[in-house]
């Protein structure tokens, strides 16, 4: 099972003393959660043309070490997010305040990663989701996080720079929803298909990386991937749809048959240059929202990396 990964050098020893997770900030809680969705995300192995601890997939500017760092460098960003959004109610100055929290953020990742676009797209989802846990009554309850998350992405941003991106473009071209519509629908490639897979894997007996391997597959099997699309067009994405299907028809990646065509699916996209990287920003949601209803994953946030004071500040 994928760690929350740090140097093991730089692990301090534990404090007996030292507070636990349940007694840290909301706010605390829920950057930590995030970040930790990101790293698990980039470091589950193997995954089809994406960063892992194979390589960096059909991304030549980027890697796994480079990944980590991302994720790591967007705490205060989903931290400062939980705060504005305590005691608030879904509405266009809350979306705005989001969105401008959102662009430090993505300053912050750019200069963790050199200028490489590693997790923009997961500003926005963990982001909104953040959010959307603080304002919920049960963090437990993905469906009601994840409406709520919708509630404030159908908010306009006035000030979101007018610019002609990939994502609106592949959007305009194939008519297809892309990250801002997958918001605004209560990210239901997550709660309704990656969530319910990763949890069937697991009452399965499913190995825990192969249940996180399969939920991918599920979300593949059905999303429009713009990151597909921009990279390689309908080919690609027919590619990666009719892939995953076969994974999961072989009974996943946890037999033989399943994990070689999972093989085969990642030569062919990387043959294409293409990569399904809105695929693993929902998987990143999926582990974000399956830890808020898991205490066991969120202690071991911390028995994985020293205690818990230094999320404290």
């Amino acid at each position: 099972m994928s760690t929350f990964s740090f140097n093991p050098e730089s692990r301090p020893t534990r404090n007996p003393a030292a507070l636990t997770f349940s007694e840290l900030s909301l706010e605390t809680r829920l950057a930590a959660l995030a970040v930790r969705a990101l790293i698990e995300e980039a470091e589950l192995t193997p995954k089809p043309a994406l960063v892992d601890q194979r390589g960096c997939g059909a991304h030549a500017d980027l890697n796994l070490d480079l990944m980590r760092r991302s994720a790591r460098s967007l705490f205060p960003c989903f931290r400062a997010m939980a705060a504005v959004s305590a005691g608030r109610v879904p509405n266009q100055h809350l979306r705005e305040q989001l969105a401008s929290i959102g662009r430090e953020g993505e300053c912050a990742m750019f200069a963790a990663t050199g200028g490489s676009n590693s997790h923009k797209g997961a500003i926005w989802a963990l982001g909104l989701l953040v959010s959307g846990a603080v304002l919920c009554s049960d963090c437990s309850d993905s469906h009601a996080i994840a409406s709520l998350a919708a509630s404030i992405a159908r908010y306009s941003d006035s000030r979101t720079p007018q610019v002609d991106a990939h994502g609106i473009r592949v959007q305009q071209k194939y008519g297809v929803n892309g990250a801002r519509g997958e918001a605004q629908e209560g990210f239901p490639h997550a709660v309704r298909i990656g969530l319910p897979a990763l949890l069937n894997a697991r009452s399965l007996g499913v190995p825990e990386d192969h249940a996180r391997l399969d939920a991918l597959m599920a979300i593949m099997a059905e999303l429009d991937d713009t990151c597909l699309l921009h990279r390689a067009g309908l080919p690609a994405l027919n590619a990666a749809k009719h892939g995953a299907r076969l994974v999961l028809a072989e009974g996943g990646t946890s037999t033989v048959r399943g994990l070689n065509l999972l093989f085969q699916l990642d030569a062919e996209l990387l043959k294409l240059n293409a990569s399904p990287g809105g695929s693993a920003d929902l998987l990143a949601v999926t582990l974000f929202l399956d830890s808020l209803a898991n205490p066991s994953v969120q202690q071991a946030l911390f028995d994985d990396y020293g205690d818990a004071e230094q999320w404290k500040n």
